[in-house]
């Protein structure tokens, strides 16, 4: 399940400003170690010198670090914008720490926040693929017929869509097999109809009021079925990575996504400021919703990949279809079946070549990893495969 975070801050966000007030004592043995790097007397001064400036750093660290774990975005961006450079002897630390800040994400009110701190890093050079392929939407041919989809992937059009419970073979066959048992165990003197009525409602009322969250946790005990939640939702974020959409965050637990709002088993959030803003001018552009379409369609494209068809998705159509009906004039049964088709060829050849990416961010979601750490990992990957 994919959403789209939106948010409507209250003032435009302005560049995070350095307080006067604020740490006096790094702000001097930064300048007092760059005036004077030497000492004429002798080394033991200079080494002394250096342990004092690096013991202050480190300290001041402190406030990172709390800032961090509380996931406060605001304070651990402000925190770092305000250093000039790596302070000396704490260069590799800081860098390493850096990528942190992208762990406080998930807890931030403000989106464009969130963009602030991606943009950061990139000036940094440390997210050297964010974006890099944004411009892939104005490549390759508009019209996706089923015969091209097919030719393009090797697969069907219905192996890339979702699966719904009932309409599918395997499921059927489960059906059929329950109505079978159930009726040679009351034949045998063993009615299980009482307690199945009781099952069915439990999983009826858990399905209207809870969007499905508590099966959907049960069934995350079962390796495959988690696996196949894994290879969906970094499907979406390496799709929103590469195409310059800023993640907020992955939430892989359904109790967890259940209280931020999410319908579906999963979730993974991001955010394109340019949708954002003609949303609120009331238009959409080609480009942005080209975007938006491939980032939506990513986890389905990415299941179709790894296991040669796709079984998740039903929200992300639906969030599809909804802001189809946004449009002026909205598109047509059509219209909306070819932007599908043409979204999901994109992200399947998006990951198809980035496959590397895609499965080192599995693996990074599967070891239970912190975003910053799935970040890192995809760039890395990235940088190995050019290198190679």
């Amino acid at each position: 399940m994919l959403i789209l975070s939106r948010c409507t801050p209250s003032a435009p966000l302005i560049p995070l400003q350095r307080h006067p007030c604020c740490r006096i004592s790094r702000t001097i043995n930064f300048f007092y170690s760059e005036l004077f790097p030497v000492n004429p007397c002798g080394s033991s001064h200079r080494l002394r010198l250096r342990r004092i400036t690096t013991r202050a750093a480190l300290t001041e660290w402190r406030e990172y670090e709390e800032a961090v774990k509380e996931k406060d975005l605001g304070r651990a961006l402000r925190f770092l914008q305000e250093i000039p450079i790596p302070l000396q002897g704490l260069g590799e630390l800081q860098l390493q720490r850096d990528w942190q800040v992208l762990d406080t994400c998930l807890n931030a009110d403000d989106m464009r926040l969130v963009g602030t701190a991606y943009a950061f890093l990139k000036d940094k050079g440390f997210l050297n693929y964010f974006g890099k392929y944004r411009s892939i939407v104005l490549e390759g041919p508009r019209d996706v017929t089923p015969t091209v989809l097919e030719s393009s992937t090797g697969l069907e059009v219905s192996k890339l869509s979702p699966k719904k419970w009932g309409l599918s073979r395997s499921s059927s066959a489960v059906l059929i097999a329950c109505f079978a048992g159930l009726s040679y165990l009351i034949d045998h003197g063993i009615d299980l109809r009482p307690q199945l009525a009781v099952i069915l409602g439990s999983a009826m009322v858990d399905s209207i009021f809870l969007g499905g969250s508590c099966l959907a946790q049960i069934s995350s005990y079962w390796p495959p079925y988690k696996r196949r939640i894994l290879v969906h939702e970094a499907g979406h974020l390496l799709v929103s990575y590469l195409m310059g959409c800023p993640i907020r965050g992955v939430i892989l637990d359904p109790i967890v996504a259940m209280q931020m709002g999410i319908q579906g088993q999963a979730g993974t959030q991001f955010w394109d400021e340019n949708l954002q803003n003609e949303l609120a001018e009331g238009r959409i552009s080609g480009i942005a919703f080209d975007r938006y379409c491939m980032v939506l369609f990513g986890g389905i494209a990415a299941e179709a990949l790894v296991y040669g068809e796709a079984e998740g998705g039903e929200n992300d159509e639906n969030l599809f279809r909804s802001i189809c009906l946004l449009l002026e004039p909205p598109l047509s049964v059509a219209q909306m079946s070819n932007q599908a088709r043409w979204s999901v060829l994109q992200s399947y050849n998006l990951l198809k070549w980035h496959k590397h990416a895609h499965q080192a961010a599995v693996k990074a979601l599967e070891s239970g990893a912190t975003l910053s750490i799935v970040i890192r990992s995809i760039e890395e990957a990235m940088a190995t495969n050019n290198r190679g």
